[in-house]
């Protein structure tokens, strides 16, 4: 069995942020293996989250972004079990990173269950009647079978876009932000919880005046 020394724990404890004994046990458990053990820690640290799922999350941070330019501004709150936590640096720095991935990506519910029915129905209208008008361009009818699968999977992706916890992290592409958040409370050992947010853009839902350069300057020269 090879030697678990203090610098193999460290190591562990800085890539994974789990308790030294934690490390020590798992390094034990794996005859040294740092990939196999940092697998076993991620393995049992979202064993903890799940068991923690039920839990009262009602302390925690409302944090507020504003992008650079002053363009767009988030305002998040997102909730764990204990003040103790909401002053965790790791705590912090997932809530940054939940602020501007609410910057970047432009969702507009941070899980699924947020989405009402009408919306859903009203998103179903929108891809039923754009397969319609692709059919009549191109002369081509599907089979209503093919197109309620079509409509499926549109139906699908435009979920998996718009609630923020289905999204792909901007940083940590190939994890959603459930997978993030379940992993945090694993190590943390408290339960997280994304409550809600809102985005702010500026000119958002302000009708420009369109105007046309060609014309505008035409009419300049005409009246002088």
């Amino acid at each position: 069995m090879a030697e678990v020394t203090a610098k193999m724990v460290k190591a562990l404890r800085d890539r994974t942020g789990a308790g030294m004994m934690d490390c020590k046990k798992t390094l034990i458990e794996v005859d040294g293996d740092e990939e196999k053990a940092i697998a076993l820690i991620q393995k049992k640290g979202l064993a903890k989250a799940a068991k923690k799922a039920g839990a009262i999350a009602a302390e925690g941070l409302v944090h507020a972004y504003i992008h650079a330019g002053s363009r767009i501004g988030v305002l998040v709150e997102i909730n764990c079990q204990t003040d103790f936590v909401a002053r965790n640096e790791d705590f912090h720095a997932f809530v940054d990173e939940i602020a501007l991935q609410i910057a970047s990506m432009s969702p507009t519910h941070v899980r699924r269950e947020d989405i009402t029915a009408e919306e859903i129905a009203s998103k179903k209208d929108i891809f039923v009647g754009q397969l319609q008008e692709e059919a009549a361009k191109t002369g081509k009818e599907r089979p209503p079978e093919a197109i309620a699968k079509i409509v499926e999977g549109k139906l699908e992706k435009w979920i998996a876009e718009s609630c923020l916890v289905d999204q792909f992290s901007i940083r940590e592409g190939k994890k959603t932000i459930q997978q993030l958040t379940d992993e945090l409370s694993g190590t943390i050992g408290e339960k997280i919880h994304i409550r809600r947010f809102v985005r702010f853009e500026l000119g958002e839902g302000i009708e420009k005046k369109a105007v046309d350069l060609a014309a505008d300057v035409a009419a300049t020269l005409a009246g002088s």
